[in-house]
């Protein structure tokens, strides 16, 4: 059932290591990385939501999930193909937005399922199990284009579409790697049989609040409209623009919530009224998850520049010092993601002792610790070891929240559940999008490494955050009065 995450994991690994290199290759500036990285927080607020919602009320043969592993996997390996052969700006914009919307179709279904085949007492074990297998396919994925280039004579070297044939080979690799491991997944796995209350869990009917839904979100869209005309107006920074689709967002669903059994809008209305009526874990969750994003997507989009400012001279985007200092950010991406998979092995012990806000808030608080470390290590030769200390965090930030959640919510919704909660993950991204860049530009100089300063921050703030989050998110933790 993990095994399609191996595939899944070589995918984000991939993008993450390889993504601010190829813009930066096609031509673009430090400044524009955010806004151009949109496209993954903005699939996964859109697609996992809808999907979980259709996949907990879809029958056949398959089962529920099955069907959009296959046909999310199909999809990712096509986009794969093509991220490596864009020739601008432009069109590597579109291939991302491609391959993010297929790799999510892929990534919901996964949480969902494991919550659906394993009983309570054995979730933190298989979702850390998970991690274990993510962090095995992300060190894949980041040491791709270090082993083509190094250890089977792939020239380092830039092709004439400006990326090394390494990195080439690196996307086709994946490719083959999603689709085997998904397909081992689908076959493998025995889907058990839905809950009967699913049949009558997308029966819709209107909330008794339904005008004070229909007058908030009038006012939000609003609101949304008067900004995005403020920003055209005055000209403000582009990133404007985003911040107000958010807001419109946030007031059409709830104007979807309530009128949800129009026709056209049912599939949405039923996200927006789960949305409207989570849990009270998740919505404390969602304070501690928006802190802890906003910090990855820190790291994600500058970790490149960053490590190439500080220990290899600032060179020009392209050059070979350039990429030998992307190939190294790529080992570094895989001794995180390699401390995540072997400290998932740790992680259930940890959370048996300490429970699981103990053990998430203690696994946030090294992380902070690993992003300031990065900007304070002068060896190059030592970035490894704040590396490992995120890596613990990691390994955390991919399994505690999911358990909680499949613990809160009643299992003939934990599709539509898992989708939601993934889109307290993209929305903190969609607002780092909005104000890194403007912050890194206006505020620091331009000087990426300032970034991993605003993530360690995220992360302590995080940390502290987990307490808030209600006891039963963790129905079997021992009584530490915390």
């Amino acid at each position: 059932m993990c095994c399609g995450l191996f595939g899944v994991q070589i995918v984000w690994g991939l993008q993450n290591v390889n993504t601010s290199r190829i813009f930066q290759t096609l031509g673009a500036d430090v400044a524009e990385l955010p806004m151009l990285w949109i496209a993954g927080p903005i699939a996964g607020l859109i697609v996992q939501p809808i999907i979980g919602q259709w996949s907990d009320r879809t029958r056949g043969p398959l089962g529920r999930r099955r069907p959009f592993l296959l046909a999310g996997a199909f999809l990712t390996a096509l986009s794969l193909l093509l991220m490596p052969n864009v020739t601008s700006v432009w069109t590597a914009s579109a291939g991302l937005w491609l391959l993010t919307i297929s790799i999510n179709v892929v990534m919901e279904p996964f949480r969902a399922l494991l919550a659906d085949v394993l009983p309570e007492e054995q979730r933190d074990a298989g979702f850390a199990m998970q991690v274990l297998f993510i962090g095995s396919g992300a060190v894949f994925a980041s040491l791709l284009p270090w082993i083509f280039g190094n250890w089977l004579g792939w020239s380092g070297g830039s092709s004439p579409d400006g990326l090394p044939p390494s990195v080439h080979a690196a996307f086709y690799t994946g490719a083959a790697g999603v689709l085997l491991t998904v397909l081992w997944s689908v076959v493998a796995t025995r889907e058990p049989p839905a809950p009967a209350e699913v049949a009558s869990a997308g029966v819709l009917s209107k909330p008794d609040n339904a005008r004070q839904l229909a007058r908030r979100g009038g006012v939000w869209v609003l609101l949304a409209a008067g900004g995005t005309a403020s920003v055209a107006v005055l000209d403000l920074h582009r990133e404007g623009y985003l911040l107000c689709g958010v807001i419109a967002a946030y007031g059409v669903i709830q104007l979807l919530a309530a009128w949800p059994s129009i026709r056209f809008a049912s599939q949405a209305g039923a996200v927006a009224t789960a949305i409207i009526t989570m849990p009270r874990v998740m919505r404390r969750l969602a304070w501690t998850q928006f802190a802890t994003w906003f910090g990855l997507f820190a790291m994600w989009v500058y970790l490149v520049p960053a490590v190439a400012n500080l220990h290899y001279g600032a060179p020009v985007a392209g050059s070979a010092r350039y990429n030998e200092a992307a190939d190294a950010v790529g080992i570094l991406f895989a001794a995180y993601n390699g401390c995540a998979a072997l400290f998932a092995l740790l992680l259930p012990a940890i959370v048996g002792v300490l429970g699981r806000r103990g053990s998430h808030a203690l696994c946030l608080a090294v992380g902070a610790l690993g992003f300031a470390g990065i900007g304070a290590v002068d060896d190059p030769g030592l970035l490894w070891l704040p590396t490992a200390a995120i890596g613990c965090a990691w390994g955390s930030v991919l399994s505690t929240p999911y358990a909680m959640v499949a613990s809160a919510v009643p299992p003939e919704r934990v599709g539509v559940y898992m989708g939601i909660h993934n889109m307290f993950l993209v929305l903190p991204q969609l607002a780092a999008a909005a104000v890194l860049g403007p912050m890194i530009g206006n505020l620091f100089g331009d000087d990426p490494t300032r970034a991993l300063d605003i993530a360690a921050a995220a992360f302590l703030i995080a940390a502290v955050l987990t307490f808030l989050i209600p006891r039963e998110s963790d129905p079997l933790a021992p009584d530490l009065h915390m």
